[in-house]
């Protein structure tokens, strides 16, 4: 099953997706003085890099000398059937919820705003970027995924001078040329299809802030020392309590975020290229060594190998009515903690017939943890009505000398 299979490749992936969090998370907490948000918020891209490096198919492996194992399946033997909770359907259920739930919590926070379009707005905006005041909004914001729309608060002449307010929208410029909406709509989905890791929603809730502090950055390049006294007193007036959450939308966040930011303006300038050159050393060194990494090798005929748990295939219901025996190839890995995964049907005859429960059984099988695991092996699943059928293999053994 798609879903299982899918499961089990993202536990695999836990240890070095909770390995590349905790370091992202550090630097966001600790580096930014030295290596600056802008810095740090781009190296946010080592973290699907990093995935896809570990996870490059191997070279194919010829197959016609691989060890292959036969089991015998008839209509008469006993079956281990075995009910229990599948935690792959289970995730499924989960995950599937909180994406409704997401899409729901942004459809009514649009609604609950109650939007009013100004028709008139002295403001530089970017073209083609409606502007709109809510009642219902104590800061400025952008919504929208993929049309951003601006919103103000309704007394935003009151609460900001002009001054104030030019940069404020300088600052929501930059969130809608860099389509930020999207991108936090991007990174939400994993984060959500990794719901379970709590390292995933820090993460997440890393980068959100890292994109404020990029936000502040550029707005304030250049700027006279005025103008960041004016734009820090905008910060403190924008404070609200608005968790991120499911949210995407670009907002100015608590007064924790707020107060982090203030820190990196006053702190903002040179940073370390030292540390810059550094970090990304051991980044390459990472990925290098990722990409490089033993990986766990085809079974030979020396490794003798049998399954500590072995669930029989069903024999078709239809097939044992009509007297059809037959065979079935399978190729598999088993991974170090003695899982099988990407169970394949390699040759079958007559095609089609047993290959569904042969595939299903096979996905339950246990093995004993190895250090390493193992890739391509190969399994023959003869089905037959009775106990005589010839051992016969599907697969076309070659023997090379030279």
């Amino acid at each position: 099953m798609v879903i299982q299979t899918g499961f089990n490749w993202l536990i695999e992936q836990q240890l070095l997706l909770s390995i590349l969090f905790c370091g992202f998370i550090l630097l966001e907490r600790f580096g930014l003085k030295a290596l600056g948000s802008r810095f740090v918020y781009k190296l946010a891209w080592l973290l699907p890099a990093a995935l896809v490096i570990a996870n490059l198919p191997n070279a194919i492996k010829p197959l016609q000398n691989s060890n292959i194992s036969h089991y015998l399946i008839t209509p008469n033997q006993p079956f281990t059937n075995e009910v229990g909770i599948s935690w792959a359907l289970m995730y499924a259920l989960i995950t599937a919820g909180l994406l409704i739930a997401s899409f729901i919590t942004h459809t009514r926070f649009v609604k609950s705003l109650q939007l009013t379009e100004l028709t008139q707005f002295e403001g530089t905006l970017t073209a083609d970027v409606k502007t709109y005041t809510s009642q219902h909004v104590a800061t400025p914001m952008v919504i929208g995924i993929l049309n951003s729309k601006l919103v103000l608060p309704s007394n935003y002449n009151a609460q900001f001078d002009k001054a104030t307010l030019a940069l404020i929208l300088e600052h929501e410029n930059v969130h809608i040329k860099r389509k930020d909406n999207l991108t936090n709509a991007l990174i939400l989905l994993p984060t959500i299809l990794l719901w379970f890791n709590p390292l995933a929603w820090a993460c997440y809730a890393s980068m959100r802030r890292l994109q404020e502090l990029t936000c502040d950055e550029r707005v304030l390049a250049n700027k006279t020392t005025q103008q960041h006294i004016l734009y820090s007193k905008a910060l403190i007036s924008c404070a609200a309590n608005a968790p991120t959450g499911l949210m995407a939308y670009s907002h100015y966040g608590d007064k924790k975020t707020m107060l982090q930011r203030l820190t990196n303006i006053k702190h903002s300038g040179k940073h370390s290229k030292f540390a810059k050159g550094g970090l990304l050393l051991v980044a390459a060194s990472m990925l290098s060594g990722l990409a490089i990494a033993k990986q766990p090798e085809a079974m030979t005929k020396e490794d003798h190998i049998s399954p500590t748990m072995r669930i029989e295939p069903l024999y078709p219901k239809q097939a044992a009515q009509q007297g059809i025996s037959g065979s079935v190839v399978l190729k598999y890995d088993i991974t170090p903690n003695g899982e099988t995964a990407n169970v394949s049907v390699v040759s079958a005859k007559p095609e089609a017939i047993f290959d569904r429960e042969a595939k299903k059984a096979l996905r339950q099988w246990q093995y004993k943890p190895s250090s390493m695991g193992y890739q391509n092996v190969l399994v023959q699943l003869d089905f037959a009505i009775n106990n005589e059928v010839a051992n016969t293999d599907l697969i076309e053994r070659i023997k090379v000398s030279h």
